[in-house]
């Protein structure tokens, strides 16, 4: 066997001139983003060998230089084909930042030992060059494409069925479901494009499909083309004993996402065992009762009405990013299964699927059940059918299928089961006409916590008699703020703030002396007076903050280390890839404008948490909450935590974002949250206030400016409460708009936003809002003080984002190539 070894120093390799993008070309591929690299030299186009180093940073820069996005893969061996004539390139080496292949390390123009057997290749991910605006979510709304430096809309009869293929692949969101003329998620601005899309429905991205010029124009914006698409393409049940029964699992993409159990119910299982053709459910097991999945697990959430014929049919949002272990996976029982004659499952007699007399499977016919069931068996027959968690058990007559005199007793459950066969065997017996159990389930009565900027934090309301209402704060301690965020699946409860901490609420005071002692799996098992029973008024509404309640803040209002709230604590999100679309995600929901440049930096506090890593956003996404990452606190920071720089007006010379805002619900939106800063005092707790809105700064009108709108101002700064509230421009007056007026905080409030205020009244320019608070709360006082920084947004000294070098080229390059 042939073997040669060049010998080369660092100094002897070239520098290849920069060339534009007509000096290379991909060739044999799908499409102009994939296939065999060449590059063309002294007038003639020639391979690059694969021999040497070739990589994802080599086929990073042939991607980039053609204008197609990311590389995928880097292939050799010509795995598009062998090509023919020169080979101009072997042993490159690019380090990933050139703008051309050229620019990359390479021992010279046909300095070789190869053949066209080794031809490198690469696959590139193209631009993203299409987005849907103004539906539900980023898999529905108005088609947008983008050209030249700008969007437009797309006419409806320039758009088919195989263009709409394309469109929900490539944004990830499963297959089309609808398409939709005359503007129907309202009329675009822009040029509507004058080019007819002509997708064969199997290109990868809309980039790859040919066009032609439109024979329907002049179209007008009346005529926008809107797509709803399906997101998760197929569903199945795996594990159970036939096609109707098993774990639920979804194929999102190219895998097969389980379901956690917290996040599907019977409706839901309805739907799928419908679309299955295998009937309606009869049991919904969770805690993994079918097995473990393979794939990774999904936190959608399915809020389907019950009637819908296919699980794309219904609502999903992504309300969550709680640990689901695998003891925590989705399962189905359809009544086309062998499994639905199983000893022990479960159904409600009664109109209303979560609520009735209890019927239960035994020796191959259905019984009523009699004697006593105590909240640990209806539990169980709550968690099978899907329907949360028990609220009532009580005795009925007996109506239905169950035969009149026989009924099963003998159930006795921990209250921990995922079904009733797993609890004790029950025995026949003969009972009164007066026994019969029947259950209420959590599904049928509602809570939520309100005016805490989260699901997981604010005043305890429920849903009663088709009402909401609060619940009074006599008797009320940790114990039974913990069964609320058990309920809701918030994790621990951290504190029961003081009464109308988040404000006083409206409608019935429902519940008043509740008593929990904490174990309780649902608020409706603790003792507490009838419903509506009280003497309270709204000023002692309960509230609670949960250890899953969440928020997120930049160290600077509109840039600076990004930081999230978790389990009591502000902790670091690292940085470790994170790209730009993002950031500007996140840029997007702090209300700081909808781009962003993000680099990388040690953190603030070394005592903090790294909490979040690999975080890596999805075009469907609209919130951080929803965007994939490693579980919380599991990372590999190296003291590298990401810093983000929000701008709300885009760079000329850079592709505008695909990450757009929408009013619509669900969709992503640039909200309602202000960041703030003080400005001209010392240190960052003292000084002129400012509120970023609109793509800049603006000051605060001292009109009725006081000591409690001083206070959630310090609070949000993450500073000890408010010393001083100035007004008359006690730290000048800047070069801001007065934009906000007659600020009115209670001084309880979490955030600036939630105070009464109003916009854009009268002020003299010299009567500016000022705060002087008693300096910066440390990191560690965040878990013991909610009261003070549960919204802390820090103010610090810039931090300087240093860039990590480089690497070199191997040293070993520098001195010999082995063939």
């Amino acid at each position: 066997m042939e073997r040669c070894l060049l010998f080369l120093s660092l100094s002897s390799l070239l520098l290849l001139s920069t060339a534009s993008r007509e000096d290379v070309r991909l060739v044999n591929g799908s499409s102009p983003c994939a296939g065999r690299v060449e590059v063309y030299h002294d007038g003639e186009w020639g391979t690059v060998c694969d021999r040497g180093w070739w990589d994802m940073s080599d086929a990073g820069v042939v991607c980039r230089q053609l204008g197609c996005g990311d590389a995928v893969d880097a292939l050799g061996g010509a795995h598009f084909g062998p090509g023919s004539g020169r080979i101009w390139m072997a042993y490159v080496y690019c380090r990933g930042s050139e703008s051309s292949l050229k620019q990359c390390l390479s021992p010279g123009w046909g300095i070789h030992n190869c053949n066209h057997g080794l031809d490198a290749g690469v696959i590139c991910s193209a631009p993203q060059i299409v987005r849907l605006v103004g539906g539900t979510d980023l898999c529905s709304g108005r088609v947008e494409v983008h050209h030249g430096s700008s969007w437009g809309t797309v006419c409806y009869a320039d758009f088919d069925q195989q263009d709409a293929e394309v469109v929900c692949r490539e944004l990830g969101c499963g297959a089309p479901k609808e398409l939709r003329g005359a503007a129907a998620f309202g009329q675009g601005e822009g040029q509507v494009w004058a080019e007819e899309i002509q997708c064969g429905g199997n290109e990868s991205q809309i980039y790859f499909c040919p066009t032609a010029p439109s024979q329907n124009q002049p179209c007008s914006h009346g005529n926008d083309v809107g797509l709803v698409c399906s997101g998760y393409t197929e569903s199945r049940l795996a594990g159970g004993h036939d096609i109707c029964s098993g774990r639920v699992e979804l194929k999102y993409q190219d895998t097969w996402w389980t379901v956690c159990d917290a996040c599907w119910d019977s409706r839901a299982s309805n739907v799928l065992c419908r679309q299955l053709g295998c009937g309606t459910a009869v049991a919904v097991p969770g805690q993994t009762w079918f097995g473990n999945g393979s794939g990774p697990i999904s936190h959608d959430v399915f809020d389907c009405r019950g009637n819908e014929t296919r699980l794309s049919q219904c609502a999903v949002s992504s309300w969550s990013r709680a640990a689901c272990s695998r003891e925590q996976e989705a399962g189905v029982i359809c009544n086309g299964s062998v499994l639905s004659t199983l000893d022990g499952t479960v159904r409600l007699a009664g109109e209303s699927e979560c609520g009735g007399p209890v019927e239960v499977y035994y020796q191959e016919t259905w019984s009523r059940v009699g004697g006593s069931w105590s909240s640990r068996e209806a539990s169980v027959a709550c968690r099978q059918l899907g329907c949360g968690s028990a609220v009532q058990v009580y005795s009925s007559s007996p109506s239905g299928t169950g035969a009149s005199d026989v009924c099963l007793t003998g159930f006795e459950c921990s209250g921990r089961e995922s079904h009733l066969v797993n609890c004790s065997t029950p025995h026949n017996l003969t009972c009164s006409s007066r026994e019969r159990v029947s259950i209420v389930c959590s599904n049928r009565r509602s809570l939520r916590l309100v005016g805490g900027g989260g699901r997981c934090a604010g005043r305890v309301e429920v849903l009663h008699d088709g009402s909401w209402g609060t619940v009074c704060d006599d008797s009320w301690d940790l114990e039974d703020a913990q069964v609320v965020c058990r309920q809701l699946q918030c994790g621990t409860a951290l504190s029961a703030p003081l009464p109308s901490f988040f404000g006083p609420g409206n409608g019935p005071v429902w519940l008043d002396e509740v008593g929990c002692v904490g174990n309780e799996t649902s608020l409706w098992d603790c003792p507490t007076a009838r419903w509506g029973q009280t003497d309270c008024g709204h000023k002692e509404d309960v509230g609670v903050v949960c250890s899953e309640f969440k928020e997120m803040r930049l160290s600077e209002g509109c840039s600076g280390n990004l930081e999230v709230f978790y389990n009591g604590t502000w902790g670091n999100v690292c940085w470790n890839g994170m790209e730009e679309d993002t950031a500007t995600l996140i840029c997007q929901e702090l209300n700081c404008g909808n781009t962003s440049k993000v680099s990388r930096t040690g953190p603030r506090e070394e005592s903090a948490p790294n909490w979040l890593d690999h975080v890596q956003c999805r075009p469907h996404d609209s919130t951080l909450w929803q965007c994939p990452s490693a579980p919380w606190g599991e990372n590999k920071c190296d003291k590298t935590v990401a810093v983000l720089n929000c701008t709300a007006e885009e760079d000329e010379n850079e592709p505008r974002s695909k990450l757009s805002c929408s009013s619509a619900k669900n969709q992503r939106s640039c909200t309602n949250h202000w960041p703030l800063r003080v400005v001209g005092g010392a240190g960052g707790c003292s000084g002129r206030l400012e509120v970023f809105h609109g793509g800049s700064w603006r000051s605060v009108c001292g009109d009725s400016w006081d000591m409690m709108d001083a206070r959630v101002v310090c609070r949000q700064l993450g500073c000890v409460l408010g010393q001083g509230a100035h007004g008359n421009a006690t730290f000048g007056t800047g070069n801001g708009t007065l934009w906000l007026t007659e600020v009115n905080c209670r001084g309880t409030e979490l955030h600036l936003w939630d105070c009464p205020h109003s916009v854009h009244s009268s002020c003299r320019s010299q009567n500016q809002a000022g705060v002087t608070c008693t300096g910066d709360l440390v990191m560690e006082d965040a878990a013991e003080s909610y009261d003070d920084v549960i919204t802390a947004v820090d103010v610090h000294p810039d931090s300087v984002a240093g860039e990590l070098a480089e690497g070199d080229a191997p040293e070993y390059y520098d001195d010999v190539i082995t063939t």
